[in-house]
């Protein structure tokens, strides 16, 4: 990848030897390589096991997840929160299960709908809950620096599953209390 990072920067016309640059192509490496471990993990494995027995029947929320991801057009970031909720059936999952869920697809080239989904049935897979619900509020540089530079919009996308897509009571309080 470093070759990659260097072509990139003579093709752009700097000078590889200016003091600034000395290393970068190996520091952006590095950097895409972490920006990219989602592709290196396997969601058994960082769930780890963490799915306890509980009779809770009740909706549980996590939101305010921070996250960031890079958009597969343009490969610049998009940023954001990421909000969780699901009712379990008989099982509950491990609480920072649920933001190590959405880190291993943020850090993955792709589209904000896709990462949505991703979450969304992933848990639904690995809980056997009665519903999912995800919504990611993210601003992306790819409309931010570019294009039509507008700084303030942001993106929200959700993916409701089970209990969430066929019940508008339970779709509305997930949305009211991540409000």
């Amino acid at each position: 990848m470093e070759d990659v990072f260097r072509k990139l920067l003579k093709t752009v016309g700097e000078d590889l030897n200016r003091g600034g640059l000395k290393g970068t192509p190996r520091r952006a490496a590095r950097a895409y390589e972490f920006l990219t471990t989602g592709y290196t993990q396997d969601i058994k494995k960082v769930i780890n096991g963490a799915i306890f027995e509980s009779d809770n029947d009740e909706m549980i929320i996590v939101k305010d997840i921070e996250m960031y991801s890079m958009c597969e057009h343009h490969l610049l970031p998009f940023f954001g929160k990421c909000h969780v909720g699901y009712i379990p059936r008989g099982k509950v999952l491990g609480l920072s299960k649920i933001a190590r869920i959405v880190d291993v697809y943020a850090r993955r080239f792709q589209i904000q709908e896709n990462l949505t989904k991703q979450v969304a049935d992933t848990i639904m897979e690995h809980t056997d809950a009665r519903g999912v619900g995800v919504v990611i509020d993210a601003q992306h540089l790819c409309m931010m620096m570019r294009g039509v530079e507008k700084q303030n919009s942001v993106m929200k996308t959700s993916c409701m599953l089970g209990t969430f897509r066929s019940n508008s009571s339970t779709r509305s309080e997930f949305l009211s209390l991540i409000r």
